[in-house]
């Protein structure tokens, strides 16, 4: 897919969320009840000069020209940028240094943080959806008093046709999306141009001593308000972790083309329109909808649910590929992932994901009922996220780039206090909706970290009954040998497979070529087939066998067996017998984790995706050991 192409589908996928925050951010900032602001100039410069500048600071210069920058081989998102920090397979020394004293805490901290991160974005995902949505669907009573009654269900309507057609894939739906999201930025740029004209001067808020004197006009009221304004730029981390679905540089292009210059103008335009009104505090509840004459207020309504439904796309994709980094990493249990594009790999569905996010859109929109009321919701999540993205890029420019400390705090601290600010003004949300999504942060966060403590007391348990793989091989050498292949998956390399073990103690036969897989999962989204296979013999007919996978790969076992080329494995698919260990997990009295921890580690085990189909093996030809292990 050509550059245009891809940074259409950008406008439409990524730039959805960004692009439709002038219906609610800028009257949010005016109305919201814990800062109700007087409309006058002095105000109403300092809210365009703080949306140009956070415009300018947060999406041109921390997410473009930096972050992006830092992106694991064209992936991107917080657990990608936290992959970064993470010692590569194979670095030995880099492993050492990791594994204990302060290098070890400062790195489980990061990674503490990354994962935090993500389960946040994962709140706002719900979100997005529900107040763009409800934005837009609002508008329709503008046009008449009669759509009232109309607005939930017309909005649980969309929301649910929105969420059907995911499973078509990100590409096919940027492609019908991109077309419209082009429309909208050209029909805002329009609407703002049209009072630009008429007040030219409020294009001099670029100056940022406007925000200077907003801040001393009210100061109190000026500073909550800064956790409506950052409404301006949600969608900035939702781009960064689609970044895998488009590249860097059509999200670029796409950006200073034109979603830049169409929210500036709108934003500008809102600005000049409420000077202009001879009663602005009233008029300020509508802005945006109230800048159009009546008879084109119906088409800009259907034009703006349109992209509200976009907007929502840009969320959703990225927990979609964030969720798949998550199982990669060993942070939530093994789910369906379906790759939709034989041409783009960063493309997937996750169908647990999608339902999920659907029912919590649902059970937003019927309990906060207005855009008004979710917005007391919005905004925590994306500050949060933000804000430890700036942590994690510090250490990135210092430990991967090579930048001075001096220079990176230099970088960091200003983006810093900018987030922090925000962070603080949104505080005051958390009573009033805005627990929401600090919560799903909470529960998932939880979530990731008892999986990932679990599956390592799993594996030690294991290792404690493990013997070497040599040994156990010397003591089998008069052992009947049939034909076939065999594949017994198992990670570690070096030891026998318990299902090995198991399978020759009861049916005291080996196949004449025996496999012993460990499926890897890289630091880095994707492995060249050409590097995807390593091969030892470790017996006559036995051979160890290394499948690399990147965090953003499928990982198709058969698929990779078949690339093998080496001396005495000849593998064919329509051959081989997998054979694959199954744990069953049980709540015990050994220390390690909390009871409670344990429970929901068991639960969540039962509820992980079969190895069967994670690894696209094929399921008449599949047996499986059973290990039961006390935790």
């Amino acid at each position: 897919m050509g550059t245009g192409a891809l940074t259409l589908g950008a406008l439409g996928i990524v730039y959805g969320d960004i692009g439709t925050s002038p219906l609610y951010a800028l009257k949010e900032a005016f109305t919201e009840e814990s800062h109700v602001m007087t409309v006058d100039t002095i105000n109403v410069y300092g809210v365009c000069s703080l949306a140009f500048w956070s415009l300018i600071l947060i999406v041109s210069v921390k997410y473009l020209a930096l972050v992006m920058r830092a992106d694991n081989k064209g992936e991107g998102g917080t657990l990608a940028l936290t992959s970064l920090l993470l010692p590569s397979r194979g670095d030995d020394d880099a492993s050492e240094e990791n594994r204990g004293g302060r290098t070890g805490a400062k790195l489980g901290l990061l990674i503490g943080l990354g994962v935090f991160g993500t389960a946040l974005l994962y709140g706002d995902g719900a979100i997005t959806p529900a107040i763009s949505v409800l934005s837009a669907v609002e508008g329709l009573e503008k046009v008449s008093t009669s759509f009232t009654d109309w607005v939930l269900p017309i909005a649980v309507a969309i929301l649910c046709l929105l969420f059907f057609v995911q499973k078509r894939g990100t590409g096919a739906v940027g492609r019908v999306f991109g077309p419209i999201m082009l429309v909208w930025f050209g029909t805002i740029s329009l609407m703002g141009i049209t009072h630009v004209i008429d007040a030219p001067g409020i294009i001099a808020s670029i100056n940022p001593m406007y925000a200077v004197d907003y801040f001393a006009h009210e100061s109190g009221k000026a500073f909550l308000s800064l956790g409506s304004i950052i409404l301006v730029v949600t969608g900035g981390e939702a781009l960064y972790a689609d970044m895998g679905h488009f590249g860097r540089k059509p999200i670029t292009y796409g950006w200073y083309g034109m979603v830049l210059p169409s929210l500036l103008l709108n934003y500008w335009g809102q600005g000049a329109f409420l000077l202009a009104s001879e009663n602005p505090d009233e008029v300020v509840e509508s802005v945006f909808f109230s800048m159009v004459p009546q008879s084109m207020l119906l088409p800009l309504v259907i034009l703006a649910t349109c992209a509200t439904i976009i907007a929502s796309q840009a969320l959703i994709s990225g927990v979609f590929s964030l969720t798949a980094q998550a199982v990669q990493f060993d942070y939530l249990p093994r789910i369906k992932i379906l790759h939709t594009s034989r041409e783009h790999y960063g493309q997937i569905y996750v169908p647990l994901v999608n339902w999920l996010l659907w029912a919590a859109c649902i059970g937003l929109v019927l309990g906060f009922r207005s855009s008004s009321n979710l917005a007391a919701a919005y905004g925590i999540a994306v500050t949060m996220t933000m804000t430890i993205t700036t942590l994690i890029f510090y250490r990135v420019l210092v430990d991967k780039w090579g930048w001075k400390p001096a220079l990176a705090l230099a970088v960091s601290i200003p983006l810093l206090l900018i987030e922090l600010g925000f962070l603080g003004a949104n505080l005051v949300k958390i009573p009033h909706g805005g627990w929401f999504a600090v919560a799903v942060g909470v529960i998932l966060m939880v979530q990731m970290q008892t999986w990932r403590r679990g599956r390592a007391l799993v594996a030690a348990r294991i290792h404690r009954g493990e013997r070497d793989l040599g040994a156990f091989l010397d003591e089998t050498e008069e052992m009947t040998r049939v034909h076939g292949t065999a594949v017994f998956l198992f990670k570690d390399l070096g030891k026998a497979p318990p299902a090995l073990v198991n399978n020759l103690r009861h049916n005291k036969v080996l196949h004449s070529t025996t496999l012993i897989v460990s499926v890897l999962t890289d630091t880095v989204p994707r492995i060249e087939s050409s590097e995807r296979v390593a091969v030892e013999r470790v017996a006559p007919g036995v051979f160890q066998v290394e499948l690399n996978f990147g965090f953003m790969d499928e990982p198709d076992v058969p698929a990779a067996l078949s690339l093998i080329d080496h001396r005495g494995v000849e593998f064919d698919p329509d051959d081989a017998t997998y054979f694959i260990g199954r744990e069953s997990i049980v709540a015990g009295k050994v220390p390690g984790m909390h009871p409670l921890q344990e429970q929901l580690f068991v639960l969540l085990n039962r509820g992980a995706d079969s190895a069967v189909r994670f690894f696209n093996l094929p399921v008449d030809r599949v047996f499986e050991a059973g290990t039961r292990v006390e935790i």
